[in-house]
């Protein structure tokens, strides 16, 4: 335990109840949030060290979400989750500040290292991406 203070994004509660479970002996704290009034408000009033989220999740910005969370909060660490894999996408969200990217059908097999390298000051990317380079 010890990785600190998470704060889970995504509109599927049963997605967010699952990747909580994973999590649940390696941080700190979990907080689920499913709408973007209230991640802004625990952006702000939680403290998180790391945010993972669902890199489809809306938000009214014209950007993704891990971009929004970097320009307002540039220190707190960002993950996306994705079903996406296509190279593209993970260089334009890479490019926008976020330490990680995690295809949601790896998950169970990368979040946990992607928390720690991240945590530590590193990036992480799934390795099924870097695989097709």
């Amino acid at each position: 335990m010890g990785q600190g203070r998470i704060i889970l994004v995504d509109k599927n509660p049963a997605a967010m109840c699952g990747i909580r479970r994973l999590l649940e002996d390696e941080v700190e704290s979990v907080l689920m949030v499913g709408d973007e009034i209230s991640l802004f408000h625990v952006l702000e009033n939680f403290s998180p060290d790391l945010v993972l989220a669902d890199l489809s999740f809306p938000i009214s910005a014209k950007t993704n979400i891990g971009c929004e969370i970097k320009k307002g909060y540039p220190k707190i660490k960002v993950i996306l989750l994705s079903l996406h894999d296509e190279r593209s996408v993970v260089d334009e969200v890479m490019a926008s500040g976020v330490e990680g990217f995690v295809l949601k059908r790896r998950a169970v097999i990368d979040l946990i290292p992607a928390i720690r390298e991240v945590s530590q000051g590193g990036t992480y990317v799934s390795p099924d991406i870097n695989a097709s380079l």
